[in-house]
């Protein structure tokens, strides 16, 4: 076969049209061989000959799009200083554009005798791994522009692939479960629907289906096990020609912007699917093991895990952070996606032992053109010494608040002593991302997330129930912090159903209140269930994928979200960009200022009331006159000003709407028992009961008009009028309907 000396970058198999380069970084390699994979089985090898600064190559201009490869690497084999190269197995190219195939488990896999751990396994893994497969880049994105949602103005949806789309009864059976399923009009006019500005999508990265799942029947649902950090997961796509992969999420990306939806991934660049010592040869492990990964320094076989995985990539190494970012720019210039949600990213951040804030990973993202304009969201925690991280990265990033969704649960259950952080964290967690110059738009907020209940199962079970797992229950946290109403799971008691139904809506509508970015969790707003499965990574079935078909209840449920969610998008006064100034962390509390705490009796909340164990009652005063804020005009905005009245007490509780000055009358728009009517009015220093755990949502005009240009009105309609100009015209036509 001919080849040519070709080119060390960009690395990968790179196809210019007339035939691709090949290029691997490998600094302890003495040999590379390219191997080509044909349909009938058989493997030719090329040797790369053409060394530059550790990168072997060379170009082959009779290979093409849709051409299988991998790579054979000759090299030293000594764990003990961290060295596993082994030519005896097949290896995917770290930079594969696409994947074919899914290993299987078989003991070729590994470099090593399962019965003799010091044995070195010879078997050739050619037949039971993954492929590498070269792509053509080339793809019609028309007219295609990321939406760019502002921080401020975005509403998150976590979602996966298929379990979002597996069950959709309007979406073609052929495409559930896949990139085009998702890119289904059916699946969009749901989102567009709900409201939502983002979808988050769990892991789409090429990930390993582990073998030890499989022997159980069970696979990797979730997707946190990457092996190919370039490559759209092969599984979900609906067409099973090599390659098609990425023409089809790239279909998908462009159908979401269309829809004025931006698409985030959740991303995985702490560990590998290599896992520990005793993990597979699949990769980075055979390429240059010490190059990519952490070791620990007084044993160099073993691995430095701050991931729960058994590996963790090696931070400090250029090469590592090479790959990372070209990943990210890849997925960002190429496949134009807008952001990324960064699992247990506290491990990215730790250049040597500690989180370091100044690392080199944020130092580089920072002046970086192309990914620092995009959305970047941490998961601000793993599992090493100090990494729980919460408000602890630099001002470009936002975060996973985990802290909110703590408060809120305890609150909304009843804990003693959590008024004050639940006002903290619903007026946007200053007191955790002030001091380093952030804004509210720092705080991701979310009360369900994929990993634990559903919100459903949160207000319905007190205990996890993982059985069907296979760890006897041992696996998935224990301490959820949810509250059952009564009866731990189904029940056909009607108190203890209306109870959950008022939970679901308190947890909906604090969310899509608080001040930050609100992210829910792909089927909640239809009352989706897991039926106490608080871990279901391994369950690719109808426990985890969402049900479509819904009863009263859960179509109540999910015209609710859609209400809240339009409200918070037509009011600036609920997605405020900056702080409070009269939040409780600054202590002020003076009337009429942009915030107000009181209590039930309408008087302010004093430093006692505050401190009171059981004061599980508060009427929030949000000033729409008072924001503080310019417009994208530069004009001041004014709002709508709001009542906020939260009753977490388990009885009845009357409340006193504030005296005149706030307001002379009060309009109510949402009332989470039902008990109040919608737009039904109270004056000023009147009365209104609530329920047992419930919240009433008020509103009243602006008392001073300012002109129309800098209205609310004015601003919320040219917004409107922008992102329906990008729409397709049935959908404005919808919209327009239901307005």
């Amino acid at each position: 076969m001919q080849i040519w000396p070709g080119r060390p970058y960009p690395l990968g198999a790179t196809f210019d049209g007339s035939g691709t380069n090949f290029a691997l970084f490998s600094s302890v390699a003495e040999r590379v061989e390219l191997c080509l994979l044909h349909a009938d089985g058989t493997e030719e090898r090329v040797d790369l000959r053409e060394v530059d600064g550790f990168v072997w190559h060379g170009f082959l201009p009779s290979v093409q799009p849709g051409q299988r490869y991998g790579f054979r690497v000759h090299g030293p084999y000594d764990p003990a200083q961290g060295h596993r190269c082994d030519p005896t197995k097949l290896l995917l190219d770290p930079y594969a554009k696409a994947v074919s195939g899914q290993i299987d488990g078989d003991p070729s896999l590994y470099s090593y005798q399962f019965g003799n751990p010091e044995e070195r396994n010879t078997d050739d893994s050619a037949g039971h791994t993954m492929m590498s497969v070269v792509v053509n880049p080339y793809f019609d994105w028309g007219h295609d522009r990321p939406p760019q949602h502002e921080y401020h103005e975005s509403v998150i949806y976590e979602a996966h692939v298929k379990g979002l789309t597996k069950l959709h009864p309007a979406v073609p059976e052929e495409l559930r479960g896949t990139y085009a399923g998702l890119a289904h009009p059916a699946i969009i006019e749901h989102l567009s629907n709900l409201g939502v500005t983002a979808i988050e999508l769990m892991p789409v990265h090429q990930f390993v289906n582990d073998p030890h799942l499989q022997e159980k029947g069970l696979s990797n649902y979730w997707g946190y096990n990457t092996i190919g950090f370039f490559a759209p997961h092969n599984a979900y796509a609906a067409y099973g020609h090599e390659g098609q992969q990425v023409q089809e999420f790239k279909s998908m990306v462009k159908a979401l912007h269309e829809a004025d939806i931006e698409v985030i991934l959740d991303v995985v660049y702490n560990h590998t699917a290599e896992g520990n010592h005793m993990g597979p040869t699949l990769s980075m492990r055979g390429i240059d093991n010490a190059s990519y990964y952490r070791l620990v320094d007084e044993d160099r076989s073993h691995y430095f895990d701050t991931t729960g995985t058994g590996n963790s990539l090696l931070m400090r190494s250029p090469h590592v952070l090479q790959l990372i970012m070209d990943s990210l720019r890849y997925w960002v210039n190429d496949m134009h996606v807008d952001g990324f949600r960064f699992d247990l990213a506290a491990t990215l951040a730790r250049q040597f032992h500690e989180v370091d804030r100044l690392s080199a990973f944020f130092d580089i993202v920072q002046q970086d053109p192309a990914i620092s304009q995009v959305k970047l969201i941490a998961e601000p925690w793993d599992l090493g010494d100090g990494g729980y991280q919460v408000g602890g990265f630099p001002p470009l990033w936002s975060e996973w608040n985990g802290k909110y969704r703590d408060s809120m649960r305890d609150f909304w259950r009843g804990e003693p002593s959590t008024l004050g952080e639940f006002a903290s964290r619903l007026s946007g967690s200053s007191d955790l991302y002030e001091h380093t110059g952030r804004r509210p738009i720092a705080s991701v907020n979310f009360v369900i997330a994929h990993d634990g209940f559903t919100l459903n199962d949160l207000v319905s079970y007190n205990e996890k129930h993982n059985e069907a797992n296979g760890e006897d229950n041992n696996d998935g946290e224990s301490h959820n912090r949810s509250w059952n109403c009564g009866a731990e799971g189904p029940t056909d008691d009607p108190g203890i159903l209306a109870l959950r139904g008022r939970q679901r809506k308190n947890f909906l509508a604090t969310l899509l209140l608080s001040q930050g970015v609100p992210m829910i969790a792909h089927g909640d707003e239809l009352g989706r269930t897991q039926n106490g499965n608080n871990n279901v990574y391994c369950q690719d079935d109808k426990i985890s994928w969402v049900d479509w078909d819904l009863d009263a209840g859960n179509t109540d449920l999910l015209e609710f979200t859609q209400r809240i969610v339009a409200l918070r998008r037509k009011h600036p006064v609920l997605r405020r960009r900056r702080f409070f100034a009269g939040a409780p962390e600054h202590g002020g509390e003076s009337e009429l200022k942009d915030i107000a705490w009181l209590k039930p009796s309408g008087e302010h909340m004093s430093d006692e009331d505050w401190s009171e164990g059981l004061a599980r009652s508060v009427t929030v005063f949000l000033n729409g006159e008072a924001i503080a804020e310019p417009d994208g005009r530069g004009q001041e905005i004014t709002d709508d000003s709001f009542l906020l009245l939260f009753n977490a007490n388990p009885d009845e509780v009357e409340f006193t709407l504030p005296p005149a000055e706030y307001g002379e009358r009060w309009t109510v728009l949402e009332d989470t028992d039902s008990n109040l009517e919608q737009g039904q009015g109270v004056d000023a220093g009147n009365t209104v009961s609530l329920t047992g755990r419930s919240l009433v949502l008020m509103t009243r005009p602006p008392t001073v008009q300012l002109p129309s240009a800098s209205g609310i009105g004015a601003v919320a309609e040219q917004a409107t009028e922008a992102a329906q100009a990008t729409k397709p015209a049935r959908s404005r036509r919808k919209k327009a309907a239901q307005a």
